[in-house]
């Protein structure tokens, strides 16, 4: 049986009332990670290696034949991982060369070489425990711990409103006014560029209208040919996502006739085209990096136009289960749940060098939700969210190496390397990504 949004559920005053009470859990939530000790609780001081450009070919347009996926299987996972030998330097500026796809179709492939490895903190290789320890399964069971923000009032408010919707199914975050943080296999299934990836787009959620009622204000003016087919493009994808807002118009205005005084708006989306999009070619299937794709499975997409919203900046830690609440939070557009934002924050079961196992439910649609967690910035008293990895989603993960599988919730870690690739990607100036 699906759960259903709490909103469709309760009286509109009540539906207000829980959403309150979920932003007083997700306050209560951080007070309590925040009583532990200054160091315990201060985002760590990193030198990241240099990662530059090499070379740059332009190669034939992809064809775009993948079908977006729902889960990923055959995925090396952490056990499986631990019999790998480590990359050699060769390895890395292999897996973390990258391609890049244009609005235009176009695709070109640059390599990369990285510096200043040696300075780099030494990255601890995760307290990884034997396969033989149950885990949680991805899939909601039991009691669902996943909470519906179904009210525009709250969904557009920070942290909430860095998340993103992608138009091939997933999730993303944003990164800066124009780049968004998502999971490669939303884009490309390790063999080519899914089908819904040459005409990209990505839904970020709508501020409250301040015109009160629908009509012609200042921005509907002056539009030409070119603005216009955007809006047309916009209200059609809102119309297919469940994002109808004349029928919410109307909907409303018999909710006022009928004497409630308190309304609630559901999420709408404000849709972008994607400028270009960039994967790690440590993500293709094929050579020395099927062993390690799934620590490659993030892809950052640059926007046509900035956003006026606030973002979330990235952030690098040694370790999560070591951190005295160990918790991570991810917010995501679950397919089970159309139209709503779904918030979740749960423990880290096991953690490796690249990748994260943890409990949180979480149904298709949230996978390249952005990971993060809340600490002090050093030497000041102020808290900030920062992304610490990318939620991969439900996978089927080879655990002994030997073709016998299980499904888990992974999520790839932001590691120095992939810090300043990332970085790299969002500034295109690496001297600006050498400390985290």
């Amino acid at each position: 049986m699906k759960a259903r949004p709490i909103c469709e559920m309760v009286p509109v005053p009540l539906c207000l009332l829980l959403s309150v009470t979920l932003l007083a859990v997700v306050v209560a939530v951080e007070a309590h990670e925040a009583t532990g000790g200054d160091d315990e609780y201060t985002w760590p001081q990193w030198k990241v290696p240099l990662v530059r450009n090499r070379r740059t070919v332009a190669l034939s347009s992809p064809g775009f034949t993948a079908k977006p996926q729902g889960e990923l299987n055959g995925t090396c996972g952490i056990e499986c991982q631990r019999r790998l030998p480590e990359p050699s330097l060769a390895d890395l500026e292999e897996f973390l060369s990258y391609e890049t796809v244009y609005e235009n179709g176009t695709r070109t492939l640059t390599s990369v070489s990285v510096q200043g490895l040696n300075e780099v903190n030494a990255w601890p290789a995760g307290n990884s425990s034997s396969s033989s320890k149950s885990r949680r399964r991805r899939e909601v069971y039991g009691t669902d711990t996943r909470f519906s923000i179904a009210d525009k009032q709250f969904s557009t408010k920070y942290p909430f409103s860095t998340s993103v919707k992608i138009s091939t199914g997933c999730s993303g975050v944003l990164l800066s006014p124009k780049h968004v943080l998502t999971a490669a296999h939303c884009i490309h299934d390790g063999q080519d560029y899914v089908s819904g990836a040459q005409k990209l787009r990505v839904g970020v959620l709508k501020e409250k209208s301040r015109r009160g009622k629908g009509g012609k204000g200042k921005r509907g003016r002056g539009k030409g040919k070119r603005g216009k087919e955007e809006d047309k493009e916009e209200k059609e994808k809102e119309e297919k996502d469940g994002g109808n807002e004349r029928k919410g118009r109307k909907g409303k205005d018999r909710k006022s006739r009928s004497g409630r005084s308190v309304e609630v708006e559901k999420p709408s989306f404000r849709w972008t085209r994607v400028k270009q999009t960039q994967v790690p070619k440590g993500w293709f299937k094929g050579g020395a990096s099927d062993g390690v794709a799934a620590d490659y499975d993030y892809a950052v997409l640059e926007l046509k136009k900035a956003q006026k919203v606030k973002h979330m900046d990235l952030g690098v830690i040694p370790s999560v289960k070591k951190l005295p609440a160990g918790r991570i939070h991810f917010s995501g557009f679950d397919d089970d749940r159309p139209g709503n934002l779904v918030y979740r924050f749960c423990s880290v079961s096991e953690e490796s060098k690249d990748l994260l196992y943890q409990y949180c439910d979480a149904k298709p649609g949230s996978s390249g939700s952005g990971v993060y967690i809340r600490l002090k910035e050093p030497g000041k008293k102020k808290w900030k969210r920062k992304i610490i990895g990318v939620f991969s989603g439900h996978q089927w993960v080879d655990v002994n190496g030997n073709g016998a599988q299980q499904d888990y919730n992974v999520a790839v870690r932001i590691t120095p390397l992939k810090y300043a690739q990332i970085c790299y990607w969002v500034h295109g100036d690496s001297s600006e990504c050498r400390d985290a």
